[in-house]
């Protein structure tokens, strides 16, 4: 594992860095921030997904997580969307929502994405190992992310309750299977077969499966993409399960990082609260 850069950030350090990735099959870059905690002993860890075919960057300099990671003891990691590289398959393109990058946190059956766009296997099992292995880091985990990165945060959570003590997320796609922010990256990298796409879907596993805690989404209202995101329909699945947790609809805000950084402290004081 190479440090690509490092900064000093609230009194931790913000670095990036690269390795090479057998799941994915190529260079894979990922973000780290270590609270200044981390000098003196190992910490917990929260996972941040970052949205569309945006990689972790714009996240690490915009979503404003390091300040509330600093003063509660956290580190945050930031992983990269999806596989890059020369020899990498494009899937769609730059201008669109399935994006150049978008791996959408599945592993994908079709080729030519199959090989590489692993990133569902990568974040769990690779990349997890990594990080505790060579970062001082506690085998303690939340996980959020922001639009496809809070239907990763959901959906790996939900189908693996036992390596995450929390969950949230900010704007998720909470129902892809319903939706043209899902079903084309469903099909896309998973094929016509609808069958296999419920694992991918925050909403149907929460009805099937249920969390083992309470779950935190706060929603944009006055996001342009609602209807995309459908925050209703996993809303709704809560209140028949009873399912703990609050779907917060924040009047005003938008899709963007103005919304995530207005509530990334409370996301993280909630993953604070049950990983210590």
């Amino acid at each position: 594992m190479d440090i690509v850069s490092q900064h000093r950030s609230f009194g931790g350090v913000q670095a990036v860095y690269s390795h090479p990735s057998n799941t994915c099959g190529c260079e894979m870059r990922f973000a780290a921030y270590l609270p200044p905690q981390a000098a003196d002993r190992d910490v917990p860890v929260l996972w941040y997904l970052s949205g569309g075919a945006e990689g972790f960057d714009a996240a690490v300099a915009r979503a404003g997580f390091q300040e509330h990671a600093a003063r509660r003891g956290l580190a945050v990691i930031f992983p990269d969307v999806a596989p890059r590289g020369d020899s990498v398959a494009r899937c769609g393109t730059a201008a669109d929502d399935l994006g150049a990058g978008a791996g959408f946190y599945v592993n994908a059956t079709r080729d030519p994405w199959r090989p590489n766009y692993r990133m569902y296997d990568y974040i769990l099992h690779e990349l997890r190992g990594l990080v505790l292995d060579y970062l001082p880091l506690e085998d303690r985990h939340g996980i959020t992310g922001h639009a496809a990165g809070g239907h990763g945060a959901l959906t790996l959570a939900l189908r693996n309750s036992e390596m995450f003590e929390s969950v949230t997320a900010l704007a998720p796609v909470a129902n892809p299977t319903s939706s043209e922010w899902g079903r084309r990256q469903l099909s896309t990298l998973l094929g016509s077969d609808e069958t296999t796409w419920s694992v991918h879907d925050a909403t149907l596993l929460l009805d099937e499966l249920g969390w083992k805690g309470d779950i935190l989404v706060d929603q944009g209202g006055d996001d342009a993409f609602l209807d995309l995101l459908r925050p209703q329909a996993l809303a709704a699945t809560m209140a028949r399960r009873r399912q703990p947790g609050q779907v917060r609809i924040q009047k005003g805000y938008d899709h963007s990082f103005y919304f995530v950084n207005t509530f990334a402290g409370d996301h993280v004081q909630w993953h604070a609260e049950r990983l210590n």
